[in-house]
């Protein structure tokens, strides 16, 4: 049972309580029958642990990590589709649209998805505490710099009712500012020997900074000497590589990372190191012991901004919008509209705002007569040419059964580094290309509370947690109002507070990939309970002495784990500088195979929504041109 007697623990089947029956496929019947009975559990509103659910990875892992191999059934299930789509996550719903959209609404669409929803990392939580609808965001967040999306990538927005500019409307950018809430630092207990709330340091180097930060830093728990030393960083204008010439120092800068640059260029203390380290793990999955210096200098941290570099080559388009093009479900939006799109009697409504409130219905996904069907709950472990290699015959499980479908194309829209073991045809050259990345691990936390009096009351709306034992952020969701769902601007109302995990191994000298699969395996082995508690004792510890208390606070909470989050992108330090989305293994990966084609944002070397969705473009089109 809970820890918290209040806490709602709605995850009998998606969390603990499932997780301790399914150690194969025996558990895995029972949650495919429950999901398609009528009054069945409606998957954004299951708690407990949830993205990478039980029952959703299993069959998977006896497949790469136990080399289970599934007989192909000789009876073909459902005649013969134009397309099957392994993966319902956002570039696999894509593909399906782009196709429909070339060949008509009465091309036959099947979608297979081993989730027991879709949208792939685009999930959607729901709360209802003390009669208030809550809804966030359980892992791909939000719409990030559209005007920079490739033409196809923003026409399928609009195509499915998406329009970026109204979230200008309906994102209050003016909501911290209004409350007076700012960012701030958690220094923990366990990581500082006593818990404390401070602001953030101001980057700016404004002319009065350095008063301001001499007043912040004398509240944080570091020794004098770090704190002397940040504050000189933080206000100085030297440049630290002077003695190269500036042809020089980008590369060198590339060769190092930042951890080094500060520990051995600048010669700061480690506590200062540590302090700043970790500001990057949501961005790339690794902290600053792992990611260039370079990259630090493109970012503005601090003691880079006069090493005069001159130009530099800009790994990413510089931001020239703000951030706030997100649904309160984030990407989740982004995948209902399409669903919404191909199956219109799954999903009642016509615009993206009647979308926030809308309720799927489950039952509606897997009609026989509907053109395009998805199918959850169904993990493909075989995919390969049939006769003539004029068809492709999919296998998969679902509720405990094999199954084999056929289809004229076939888009692998799953996890890139599963498909050489589910295509039997792949050239070794092609799986070699493949397997040179690795998914870069994730947990995403939505924590349901009464109230936000406690952050009101101290003046944060969030705070990073230097030096984190798990979460290395957590905070006030977005300020997002739309289509009837109204975000709480009172503090005394109920909302989701959301917390960040990247697992990671720092300071011992490995670099990211390893690190990354270190970090998977570690979320596999952490439980609900260790998460539950880890929740509560940072709450507590940085809300505390404001009144917040987690036992009468928390409502419910969902942990959304994603070992395999992020698509891989290439790390100039540990990767050859040259890779990038445009150059680098993973094109050879993503080569066409016949009637197979690979689309996701891993064979975009991208992780956002256009990396998915440029992928789905091209995969598909190599499809229709055959």
């Amino acid at each position: 049972m809970s820890k918290l007697r209040n806490l709602s623990r709605r995850d009998f089947l998606g969390g603990v309580a499932l997780g301790a029956t399914v150690g194969g496929l025996g558990g895995i019947p029972g949650l495919a029958r429950a999901l398609e009975a009528p009054g069945a559990p409606y998957p954004p509103a299951l708690t407990g642990l949830r993205g990478s659910h039980p029952g959703s990875f299993e069959v998977a892992h006896s497949v790469a990590w136990a080399g289970a191999k599934y007989p192909i059934p000789k009876t073909q299930t459902d005649s013969t589709y134009d397309l099957v789509v392994v993966g319902g996550g956002i570039s696999g719903l894509a593909a399906a649209h782009f196709y429909r959209q070339k060949m008509g609404p009465k091309a036959r669409i099947l979608v297979l998805d081993n989730h027991d929803d879709f949208g792939g990392h685009a999930k959607r939580n729901e709360f209802n505490v003390d009669g208030k609808q809550l809804i966030c965001y359980g892992g791909s967040q939000s719409i990030d710099t559209p005007g920079s999306y490739s033409a196809q990538s923003a026409q399928l927005l609009k195509d499915v009712g998406i329009h970026t500019e109204r979230f200008y409307d309906y994102f209050d950018q003016g909501f911290n500012q209004r409350r007076q809430l700012q960012r701030g630092y958690y220094f923990s207990k366990a990581a500082y020997g006593r818990d404390v709330v401070a602001p953030h340091f101001d980057a700016t180097g404004g002319a009065d900074a350095a008063q301001r930060n001499a007043d912040i830093l004398a509240r944080y728990p570091l020794p004098p000497e770090a704190r002397a030393a940040l504050l000189k960083l933080l206000g100085a204008d030297t440049n630290y590589l002077a003695h190269l010439p500036q042809a020089q120092r980008p590369a060198y800068l590339r060769s190092i990372t930042y951890r080094e640059f500060l520990l051995d260029v600048v010669g700061v203390p480690e506590a200062v190191y540590v302090l700043l380290r970790d500001n990057i793990r949501g961005w790339w999955g690794v902290g600053w012991d792992a990611q260039s210096a370079l990259e630090a200098v493109r970012m503005g941290m601090p003691g880079t901004a006069h090493l005069d570099t001159g130009a530099i080559d800009e790994r990413e388009p510089e931001r020239n919008e703000p951030y706030i093009f997100h649904f309160p479900d984030g990407n989740a939006g982004v995948a209902r509209s399409l669903v919404r799109t191909l199956i219109p009697q799954a999903i009642p409504g016509s615009t993206m705002e009647d979308l926030v409130l809308a309720r799927v219905d489950y039952r509606q996904l897997d009609k026989p007569e509907h053109p395009c069907r998805i199918r959850l709950n169904s993990t493909a472990v075989n995919v390969q040419h049939g006769p003539a290699q004029k068809t492709v015959d999919v296998t998969y499980v679902h509720g405990g059964e094999v199954f084999r479908v056929r289809g004229k194309h076939v888009v692998m829209a799953c996890y890139n580094d599963i498909i050489p073991y589910l295509c039997p045809e792949l050239p070794a050259e092609q799986r070699e290309a493949i397997e040179y990345s690795t998914k870069v691990p994730l947990v995403y936390i939505s924590v349901a509370v009464r109230n936000w009096r406690a952050f009101a009351d101290l003046g944060y709306s969030q705070f990073s947690i230097p030096n984190p034992s798990m979460m290395h952020s957590i905070g006030l969701d977005f300020p997002v109002s739309m289509g009837g769902y109204q975000f709480a601007d009172d503090p005394n109302q109920p909302t989701v507070l959301h917390g960040s995990f990247v697992p990671c191994v720092p300071d011992v000298g490995l670099r990211a990939k390893e690190q990354h699969i270190r970090g998977r395996r570690q979320i596999y082995e952490t439980s609900f309970e260790q998460f539950e508690t880890h929740v509560v004792s940072t709450l507590d510890g940085a809300l505390g002495r404001a009144g917040f208390d987690a036992e009468r606070d928390m409502a419910a909470l969902t942990v959304n784990r994603w070992p395999h989050g992020y698509a891989y992108e290439y790390n100039e330090y540990s990767d050859p500088p040259e890779y990038g989305p445009d150059n680098g293994p993973h094109l050879l990966g993503a080569r066409q195979l016949g009637r197979i084609s690979i689309a996701n944002s891993d064979a975009s070397a991208y992780a956002f929504v256009d990396g998915a969705i440029d992928a789905a473009w091209r995969a598909t089109n190599e499809q229709l041109r055959l």
